[in-house]
Order: structure tokens, then sequence, then C-alpha cells
């Protein structure tokens, strides 16, 4: 089971949100580096970075905080938010990322992202599915699109997509669990996919409970922050 920390910034720091609500946000560092350096020390390998920010804004707005972590840090960083143009993308790649989730434009600009793929190459594009309610949802989550999940997953998992980043916003933030009947569903119906589940992680059972699913990835931020997982306990049951 691969463990990925998640750092949400807005304005710089290291915030959470629930359900995606920029109303709820929650300030928890003001240092986003230090955060990741603590994950770095602690024996992690992978570092999720989400820009809020620029998911709101619809273009990368925390690059600087991508360098300084990819710069004093050897973690593999996987950058999301905001990435909406060619230019985008080759920021994010300049600044340190060695992957970046793709999420609003796959729904809106498929052609894009696909060539997209077949330029920088499956390792370095994770698909984002955000999901409420069998839809996903776009933006920042402010707007769901016509897209249902699994034909979504399937048009792009046929043109060679292997990373999907899946959240279930209606857990996104809660500590109630994760939907780990829905990850099950997708890895039964794609057994290749390299599926990272994200949304509910409230403690190690949770991720035990994603484990016994066949789910190979899980991101979680708020069990971390507000101390509902023991990391140490976490990283001998599933050393990176």
């Amino acid at each position: 089971m691969l463990l990925i920390p998640a750092i949400d910034i807005i304005d710089g720091r290291c915030v959470r949100l629930t359900k995606g609500d920029y109303a709820t946000e929650k300030v928890y560092a003001h240092d986003p580096l230090l955060v990741a350096k603590e994950m770095e020390m602690l024996g992690f390998r992978r570092l999720h970075v989400v820009d809020l920010d620029g998911a709101r804004q619809r273009h990368v707005v925390n690059i600087e905080v991508l360098k300084r972590i990819t710069q004093e840090t050897t973690l593999i960083v996987d950058f999301g938010g905001g990435i909406k143009s060619e230019d985008d993308l080759e920021k994010v790649f300049d600044a340190g990322a060695q992957m970046v989730t793709l999420g609003s434009i796959a729904v809106t600009e498929p052609e894009r992202v696909l060539e997209w793929l077949h330029r920088f190459g499956a390792e370095h594009i994770v698909l984002g599915a955000d999901v409420r309610d069998g839809q996903i949802s776009i933006n920042g989550w402010k707007e769901d699109s016509p897209q249902e999940l699994m034909p979504f997953l399937k048009g792009y998992m046929d043109n060679g997509v292997r990373h999907v980043l899946c959240t279930d916003i209606s857990r996104d933030g809660m500590l109630q669990g994760p939907a780990t009947e829905l990850y099950a569903s997708i890895m039964q119906a794609f057994p290749a996919c390299r599926l990272i589940a994200s949304g509910g992680v409230s403690d190690i059972n949770d991720i035990r409970a994603l484990e016994r699913a066949g789910v190979p990835a899980v991101v979680f931020g708020k069990a971390i922050y507000e101390g509902r997982i023991d990391l140490n306990e976490l990283l001998n049951e599933y050393p990176q």
C-alpha cells in the first residue's frame, strides 16, 4: 500500500477544507515546506500537493511553494489544481513535480489531455476523478459535469491512463471513513488501474480496509493533521 500525505495550499499556507468548501478553511501550518520535510523525515516517499488557489482561479498559483518543496526534499511530488494550459503544465514540471493530476481539464478538454498523456508519458500523468453522487465535479468542486464516473474512467484507461486519483467529495475532510465499496468497484472494473483513493480516511483501520479491497494507494491529510493516525505505527505496518 502506497501512502501519500496531502498538502493543500491556500495563500501559501497548509490548509484543509471540508467537502471542498472554501468557507471551511482551517490552517494547519504557515509553511508547507516544514510539513513536507516532516513527512520525508518520517519515511514517506510521495507527496500530493494541491493548489487550491489554482483550482479556484483556474491557473496555477502556488508555484513557489512547489519549487521549495521539490528543491529541499527528495519526495516524489504529484501536483494538482489549476492546470488548464500547456504553460501551466510545463511550469509545474519545471518546478520539479514528477507527476501532475489533471481533473477539470480532463473533462472539458479530453483531446488536449490525451495529447499530454502521450507526450509526457503515462507515468507522469494522474487522472483526477472527483466524484459527487456518481458524477464528475470540476473547477474546485464547484460545478458538476454531465460525466459519469465509470465511463469517464474507461475512456481514459482505454487510451493509456494508468494512475487515477479518485476523491469522493461527500467524504472529503469528514473523517468518517473512505468510500471503500466505490474504490473496490473501480478495481474490479479496471484491475490494471493504479488507483489512489482519496477522501474520508480517519484512522489506520480505514487504510487496512482499503488494502483488503485491493486499493494500491491512498491519499490522506486531515487525519494526519488532526492526530488521528500514529504515523510511526502506520509506517511500521506499511514501510515505504
